[in-house]
């Protein structure tokens, strides 16, 4: 096995790899990930287009509480949402071309207020993530399949990745 590390070369404290045999699975998880989330946390989520990122964030919504809709924020950049006092922030950098570019939407500022820090397309923020954080890589399998790669930095990262383990949810 490879040996994982972040993009500041810390390596990965707890690992998890689930599978996901459609969309249904792939929000579920995200809700059991949602509710795991106890404290402040920055999940960091890659995959190629149509991989089930923004799926796997309404989970997480979900799994917080949040009754909103919950959409993709490509042409906005962040989206907020509350639930019973806590924040999720869902940022989308798809759009962006460098870490430079970053503060054009308040990195800074959303990295520093956000309960749930929820990233789609986490790879263009390179060395500006949150190095506690836990990363999540959508692998596409065959037809709706997905491979989900969890990898945890920190302790309050490794205890939702515990969490999620303990909860049944790689059983998806």
């Amino acid at each position: 096995m490879t040996d994982r590390r972040s993009p500041s070369g810390v390596r990965a404290k707890c690992r998890l790899t689930l599978e996901s045999h459609d969309e249904l699975a792939t929000r579920e998880l995200g809700r059991a990930l949602g509710v795991a989330c106890g404290g402040r946390v920055c999940v960091a989520l890659r995959g190629a287009l149509g991989a089930g990122k923004t799926v796997l964030v309404k989970g997480i919504a979900e799994g917080l509480g949040v009754t909103d809709h919950v959409t993709s924020p490509t042409f906005t950049f962040v989206n907020e949402y509350g639930a019973g006092g806590r924040r999720l922030t869902h940022v989308d950098l798809y759009r962006i071309e460098s870490e430079d570019d970053l503060e054009s939407i308040g990195w800074s500022d959303v990295v520093l207020e956000a309960d749930v820090l929820a990233v789609e397309w986490a790879e263009h923020a390179g060395e500006e993530l949150p190095t506690a954080r836990i990363d999540v890589e959508l692998v596409l399998g065959s037809g709706d399949e997905r491979r989900v790669e969890l990898r945890a930095y920190g302790d309050e990262a490794c205890g939702v990745l515990a969490h999620l383990s303990l909860s049944g949810a790689d059983h998806t």
